[in-house]
């Protein structure tokens, strides 16, 4: 079975993020124009986080020690639309659009994005069950310092790195061990990137639009 067989519209087995995990902060980037392609991306219709019923409970037991200890989840992205990613690859194709490189890729070439794993052709993300996030310190209402910003395509982004302070990789390692617990798993090159392992559709991507009224059809 090839991607494009793998691909389906059902969200049923779907929910709201902000349904499971009240309070959670949401700053769904690819629903504004401050993202690496500089445009919004294909199918986000709403600025909600969404995943697999799976992954929210499994997230709201990470929003809840989270909380005991004084921060609250920032949610960037959850699931993504195929067409998103689709979108992605479109972007990666154009040489000339280079709009938004001092901010999310200065150090890099557009082209190496996707040999470098930064970006996707196929992404978890259309899985249902991967979050991007970090966390908020409930006393300052500010994100926490993880030495680089969501997104910066960059080796000072690895979760591993070491050329950020001892504070700032602490804070990476306190956000992987809260995911980790909870059953999820981290990438080598993004310290906000998580996917559940034992996601309930490995093989599975998902189409339907990032919209709070398709879930209820």
């Amino acid at each position: 079975m090839d991607y494009k067989e793998k691909v389906i519209m059902d969200s049923s087995d779907f929910v709201l993020l902000s349904d499971y995990v009240p309070g959670i902060v949401q700053e769904i980037r690819y629903y504004s124009t401050y993202n690496f392609v500089g445009d919004r991306i294909d199918g986000y219709e709403e600025p909600v986080a969404i995943l697999s019923k799976e992954a929210a409970r499994a997230l709201k037991g990470v929003a809840n020690e989270a909380n005991a200890m004084g921060y609250r989840l920032k949610i960037f992205d959850a699931y993504r639309p195929a067409r998103a990613v689709r979108h992605f690859v479109f972007w990666g194709i154009e040489d000339l659009d280079l709009r938004m490189k001092p901010f999310f890729y200065p150090q890099l070439e557009k082209q190496v994005l996707f040999q470098r794993g930064y970006i996707a052709k196929e992404s978890s993300h259309s899985r249902g069950s991967t979050v991007d996030l970090t966390l908020l310190d409930m006393g300052t209402g500010k994100e926490v310092d993880m030495g680089s910003p969501f997104d910066l395509f960059d080796p000072i982004s690895h979760p591993d790195c070491r050329e950020v302070t001892d504070e700032q990789y602490d804070n990476r390692m306190l956000l992987q061990n809260l995911m980790v617990r909870a059953g999820f798993e981290p990438i080598d090159c993004e310290w906000w990137h998580f996917t559940l392992k034992d996601e309930p559709f490995p093989e599975t991507y998902f189409d339907f639009p990032v919209s709070s009224e398709y879930l209820k059809r």
